[in-house]
């Protein structure tokens, strides 16, 4: 499922690639040097890579999910766990 509210250019990246990105601007607006445009700007970047991240690990879980089948011979989908 690609959110349509994200740039192609951030619907692309991998989820990495995009944590990477984020990484850098909350560094860059921590760090207190930038100018509120540019602050602005970055925070709005911010905000879509953090959606993409989301929609990602969404995904990723979506897919480790397990279907198991119940009792009542109804199929089901539970949380894998990872632990």
């Amino acid at each position: 499922m690609v959110d349509t509210d994200v740039p192609a250019e951030i619907a692309k990246m991998s989820f990495e690639e995009a944590l990477a990105e984020l990484e850098q601007i909350v560094r860059r607006l921590e760090g207190g040097q930038v100018q509120l445009d540019e602050a602005i700007r970055s925070y709005e970047r911010g905000a879509l890579l953090k959606r993409h991240c989301e929609q990602k690990l969404n995904e990723a879980q979506q897919r480790v999910d397990r279907i198991v089948l119940g009792p009542d011979g109804a199929v089901n989908a539970e949380p894998a766990k990872l632990d």
